[in-house]
């Protein structure tokens, strides 16, 4: 059976899929659509890419498709009820990337409070002369509240992280966990209490209807002006526009971001901020996970492929 890898892996697929034929892309660069669709259309399985777009009219020409085991935990990039019409098996890639993910968040967030890119660059250009109390001052994370937009498991895992600096945590979801709650000692709140109680907040929440475009400019006024806001979750949750006129006008103090709305489009002012930080989506780059997410994908194929089994990582 034929499975179509779309990108170079950091994991050895033709030793570990040596059973298939494999129509591996080994390119680090996202496969154009006409490309995509023509490698595509006699593969039984493949292995996509978030920045792949599996649409109806991708998997109505994959006649013989019969999987597609997604290098990520999104799959906003695939149309599962299509998928599922057609009797495709979608697969992601969970649990593998949670405490990495959350270590992201967690750097992002010490980072621009702490202003370490910009006095970072300061110091690169030679512009460091000695010690001054009030060089780079920047904001303590200790006992300060941090609000997290989304509180499945890698906000969970989060949240352990910030017990460590004895923060107080407070979340909003679409659905109330109390297991996780007195695991981390989080607490449940409405989303305008999160806006107005947080100093810092951090997206880590899945794109649907009920998030897109949820952080505006009218949620930015609800915040306090000394807050921080983090995104590791999906790009146009925030309205980017917005976020770039919150931050220059002082609504909020700095962002991290590491998705985007137009991804990989970047809107052009946020270069310029100094109170930003920006990251090539990241979130789970480490190579101990990134081998495990690509080694999750190849047990999907042949679990389905090879041994006519459901995945145990299926979400349809």
């Amino acid at each position: 059976m034929k499975v179509l890898i779309t990108q170079k892996l950091p994991f050895d697929m033709e030793e570990y899929l040596k059973d298939f034929e494999l129509d591996y892309r080994k390119e680090s660069t996202p496969i154009q659509y006409e490309e995509l669709y023509e490698r595509g259309k006699n593969a039984h399985g493949i292995i996509s890419m978030l920045s792949d777009k599996i649409d109806k009219n991708f998997i109505e020409n994959c006649v013989n498709l019969k999987i597609i085991a997604n290098y990520a935990v999104g799959y906003n990039n695939i149309d599962v009820t299509f998928a599922t019409k057609k009797g495709v098996v979608v697969c992601n890639t969970p649990n593998v990337l949670t405490e990495t993910t959350a270590e992201l968040a967690f750097a992002l967030m010490i980072s621009v409070a702490r202003r370490i890119v910009e006095a970072d660059n300061f110091t690169r250009n030679g512009n460091f002369t000695g010690w001054s109390p009030e060089l780079y001052l920047g904001t303590d994370l200790y006992k300060k509240t941090v609000g997290l937009f989304g509180f499945g498991r890698i906000g969970q895992a989060f949240a352990r992280c910030c017990k460590g600096f004895d923060m107080n945590i407070i979340y909003h979801t679409r659905h109330r966990n109390f297991q996780a709650e007195i695991l981390t000692n989080a607490k449940y709140v409405s989303f305008d209490e999160l806006l107005e109680e947080s100093d810092f907040i951090v997206i880590i929440a899945p794109l649907n209807d009920d998030s897109y475009h949820k952080f505006t400019i009218n949620e930015f006024k609800k915040m306090k002006n000394s807050a921080y806001l983090i995104n590791i979750g999906r790009g146009p949750i925030i309205k980017e526009d917005d976020l770039v006129t919150a931050l220059k006008e002082g609504l909020i103090k700095g962002a991290g971001l590491d998705v985007y709305e137009f991804e990989p489009k970047i809107h052009p002012e946020l270069y310029d901020l100094k109170n930003v930080i920006l990251l090539p989506h990241i979130g789970s780059a480490s190579v101990d996970t990134r081998a495990k997410m690509a080694k999750l994908c190849a047990d999907s194929i042949i679990s389905l492929l090879k041994y006519n089994k459901k995945p145990m990582n299926a979400i349809n």
